[in-house]
């Protein structure tokens, strides 16, 4: 899912400014943002995938977003843009009247530099630009274009080594700071970092070090509490709580003078709703989202956030980290509902609930049935009566719960039933559950058996010249060249804001051992299953490679084979996929 002397800055000449490539509007005259609340929840909106923050932000009911990210196209410039797209540069003409829908609906934004790819690629502009009045300008740029009054620094990957680009960043935003105190400006700083399950590590410690060195305020140290990498499973709620408790050890020592109350006032906690990149033994599920809200209510936090606000929905449960969406049964917006009334000072939210299923697919053989656990729980406020429903059946299925009605915390089950005329195939049904609150839905897929084809896997050779039946992320396509047998192959398209993931589900022997084959090459070529079965593996290779994975399917007999590179590593290409 981040400051500069009055003087130094006006002595910067409207040429000098023309010729960096900055337009640095009202910059005598800066008008006065309103202050953000002082508890703010405030989302990441993925800004590179086309959709409208204010729309979303109304959909989700929240108020406040951080836009990620602001980066420069390339490497060595000084001018920055949304996600460094030169078609969505740093003017009213990009967002400008999203953001005025936002602060009309009681809300506003906070742009976020860096983030993982930038970082990587050396496009974050204190690593990219080496002059600090430049940065600085930039920064500026920001707050007057859209009269924001705070700037979020994701500081990640090679950044946090970088040290010339640290302090670089450090001494710009003394200048800003500088700059807005002298013209009645509110403009507050937070630097996202990632963390451990004890506090931020030495790296992270440097750049709050190099900024007090500089004389920089740092309004808030936000910690990722997500992707440790450590190689452990993770309680999510228990190691937010034990990363912050660090965090204001570390902040001690480093601002003696504030108190335990000041301190914590400075933290901000960004989550990464449901599963994240690490993998399943590192799940932020929605009973950690009601503990975590809690905790930072009596704590009294300053920022709570999450990675992101497009992933807040249930639409892929069993799946891996996607942009899309958090692989773990909920309801559409349950994060985004749990954490909304910690901006209105964290008070006692209205009554909501949830609806999940476990497990949320099943196979079933024509004339059989099969049954799921419908589980509700309170999100909010107090346990209400919860009505259950399900739609979607097809023809030859028929599908019920029971019961009919629970109170939220309770159970049903879900029970389905294929008929002998039922025709094989996937399908999605609908638990629907309604209560005072409002309705909560989960999605179940049910496959109905059939023949499957020999290897399992169907267009495992791509040779029809279509993607069918197989799913791809944006710009995955299947080419001609290069193939590895016959005449044509998939291409997936790895960018810096996706892994080009594509992917097939298909039904196997349950509880059998397979070994799934495919040739692949390019850098960071992953192919696995989720589902029934989850494993990985990957190479790195500028020929054609045969990667081979072993694994073992569960009761259903239901995987999703998969293929997708890595953020910002360049295209890979697969084929000849088959399972034996």
């Amino acid at each position: 899912m981040r400051l500069r002397p009055a003087l130094t800055f006006l002595s910067l000449t409207a040429t000098a400014v023309a010729a960096a490539g900055l337009v640095v509007a009202g910059a005598g005259t800066a008008q006065a943002a309103t202050a953000l609340p002082a508890h703010v929840f405030a989302p990441y909106f993925e800004a590179y995938n086309g959709d409208d923050p204010a729309a979303l932000a109304q959909q989700s009911g929240a108020k406040y977003l951080t836009m990620a990210f602001v980066q420069a196209a390339a490497k060595g410039s000084c001018t920055v843009y949304w996600d460094g797209d030169t078609s969505t540069p740093i003017s009213q003409s990009t967002y400008g009247s999203s953001f005025a829908t936002i602060r009309a609906n009681g809300g506003d934004v906070i742009p976020s530099f860096g983030g993982y790819a930038a970082d990587n690629g050396g496009t974050e502009i204190a690593d990219s630009c080496t002059d600090v009045n430049q940065i600085a300008a930039a920064y500026e740029n920001m707050i007057t274009t859209y009269d924001v009054s705070r700037l979020d620094f994701d500081v990640e990957d090679n950044s946090l080594t970088n040290t010339a680009g640290i302090d670089r960043r450090n001494k710009a935003m003394k200048q800003v700071e500088d700059w807005a105190a002298a013209n009645g400006r509110t403009v507050q700083f937070s630097y996202t970092l990632p963390t451990t399950t004890g506090g931020l590590a030495d790296s992270g410690m440097a750049v709050l070090r190099n900024a007090v060195s500089n004389g920089a305020r740092v309004d808030v140290v936000n910690m990722m509490t997500f992707d440790y990498y450590d190689g452990a499973s993770h309680e999510m709620a228990n190691d937010t709580e034990s990363s912050a408790n660090g965090l204001i050890s570390e902040l001690a020592g480093l601002y003696p003078g504030k108190t335990q109350a000041q301190l914590w006032a400075m933290v901000g906690i960004t989550e990464m709703v449901g599963v994240d990149d690490y993998g399943p033994a590192e799940t932020f599920t929605t009973a950690d989202a009601t503990t975590v809200y809690n905790w930072a209510v009596s704590k009294g936090i300053n920022t709570l956030s999450f990675w992101a606000l497009q992933r807040d929905n249930g639409s892929c449960p069993g799946s891996a980290a996607s942009d899309t969406c958090s692989g773990i049964s909920q309801s559409t917006w349950q994060f985004s509902h749990t954490f909304a009334p910690f901006s209105s000072g964290g008070s006692t939210p209205a009554n909501d609930f949830s609806v999940s299923l476990s497990p949320a697919s099943g196979s079933v053989n024509a004339g059989a049935s099969l049954t799921s656990s419908v589980h509700t729980a309170v999100t909010a406020g107090s346990a209400q009566s919860v009505s259950l429903s399900v739609s979607g059946a097809p023809a030859g299925v028929t599908a019920s719960v029971s019961p009919a009605s629970v109170t939220a915390g309770g159970n049903a089950t879900l029970t389905v039933s294929a008929a002998s005329s039922a025709v094989s195939g996937s399908y999605p049904l609908t638990v629907t559950g309604t209560g005072a609150s409002g309705s909560h839905s989960a999605t179940y897929t049910v496959t109905v058996n059939g023949t499957a084809p020999s290897t399992g896997i169907t267009n495992g050779d791509f040779e029809t010249g279509a993607l069918t039946p197989w799913t791809g992320d944006s710009g995955d396509a299947v080419v001609s060249s290069p193939a590895h047998g016959g005449s044509h192959a998939l291409k997936v398209n790895a960018t810096s804001s996706q892994t080009g993931q594509a992917s097939q589900t298909i039904t196997l022997s349950p509880n059998h051992a397979y070994t799934l084959k495919a040739w692949v090459q390019g850098n960071f070529a992953y192919i696995g299953v989720t589902g029934g079965a989850s494993a990985t593996t990957w190479t790195s290779s500028s020929g054609w490679t045969q990667q081979s994975l072993p694994f073992t399917t569960g009761s259903s007999g239901t995987v999703t084979v998969s293929v997708h590179g890595w953020y910002a590593q360049g295209t890979v290409y697969a084929d000849d996929f088959s399972i034996s």
